[in-house]
């Protein structure tokens, strides 16, 4: 039986791993402008050195689609500690109102370095979404303390990003004309114009963080049985809920910071993961709901893309066409559950 058990495990991690492959590839091979697919395996071994084609691939769909996956899979991993942390299946950046709280924070920092014809860096974007995940993330705990329905958590949280989203549109309009095209086009959620300094960054600060949630995968087994369970058996529970906490927000911060606020990623993905697995053991959801939400993003970022080419719609709008059956079908399983 456990020979089983681990033998899908492993089939699900190879399927996710190729899903992630073969999406990533479609979306460096296919665009609005068209490249035969022996010219691009000709580019990448370097027998082709059409300069058009080499600009296309390495300074635009490759740095695009390296960014589709690895905050895609940030995107994932932090629904998963989310609804981990509140005990809630439908907890996740977005619909908690963390997303839009780093957004407010980042238009905030844009407009008013803006204004000074200062450069936005990296580095002071993930910071200022940070903060700003860090203050709706801190209403959301303030809530969770206050009401123990499941419903009224998300509300809550639905509550605080309209607050943060009226703030970030009076925000925007004390932005310049030229400035406020470029505020919205990120505040719609997209991957477009990503580059490889963007890409490096993103990586280190995702790597770093996705290491430190994997070495917490035994404390989060012990945690989801519990509180009570999770102390008995040694675990520092005050330390492990800040830990959560804090993994979540920066994830949910380099998410915001440089491609906007995503929606559905980060509760589908998760639960998806868990359905393909069949088991909730952190050590396989971990790595699972990592590649899980890069298959959803590289998929719905390629279809943006592409259905109304050159038009381009927002990454949010494909991820809550798939995104939110999933929802709705998570919330009639648990009344299903509640009144069995």
């Amino acid at each position: 039986m456990h020979k089983t058990r681990k033998q899908r495990y492993l089939l699900a991690m190879a399927l996710l791993g190729t899903g992630t492959l073969f999406f990533f590839a479609l979306n460096v091979c296919i665009g609005s402008a068209g490249m035969p697919l022996l010219k691009i395996v000709r580019t990448f071994i370097g027998k082709e050195n059409e300069e058009t084609i080499v600009r296309i691939l390495w300074d635009i769909r490759l740095p695009r689609a390296a960014a589709a996956w690895i905050l895609g899979g940030a995107l994932a991993l932090a629904g998963y500690l989310l609804q981990t942390f509140f005990n809630n299946p439908i907890a996740g950046p977005f619909v908690l109102g963390i997303s839009s709280g780093a957004k407010m924070m980042v238009s905030l920092m844009m407009v008013f370095l803006m204004k000074r014809a200062v450069r936005v860096s990296s580095a002071v974007m993930i910071f200022a979404a940070f903060i700003g995940a860090m203050l709706s993330m801190g209403f959301v705990l303030l809530m969770s303390r206050r009401v123990a329905n499941m419903s009224m958590l998300v509300v809550s949280g639905v509550m605080i990003g309209y607050i943060c989203s009226a703030v970030t549109e009076l925000i925007v309009t004390f932005a310049d004309d030229a400035d406020i095209v470029n505020l919205h086009n990120w505040s719609r959620g997209s991957f477009s114009g990503m580059t490889w300094e963007n890409v490096k960054v993103m990586m280190a600060v995702v790597s770093i963080t996705f290491a430190a949630v994997f070495l917490l995968s035994k404390p989060l087994d012990a945690y989801r049985m519990g509180e009570v369970y999770a102390r008995n058996v040694g675990v520092n529970v005050r330390l492990l809920r800040v830990g959560i906490v804090f993994f979540s927000s920066v994830l949910s911060a380099c998410i915001v910071a440089f491609a906007g606020p995503v929606s559905f990623v980060g509760i589908a993905a998760p639960h998806l993961a868990k359905r393909l697995l069949g088991t909730a053991e952190p050590i396989w959801m971990i790595p699972a709901c990592f590649m899980g939400g890069s298959v959803f993003c590289l998929f719905s970022d390629l279809l943006a893309r592409m259905i109304l080419a050159p038009t381009e719609l927002s990454i949010s709008t494909v991820t809550a066409v798939f995104g939110a059956p999933v929802v709705l079908w998570i919330v009639a399983a648990k009344q299903r559950e509640n009144t069995v």
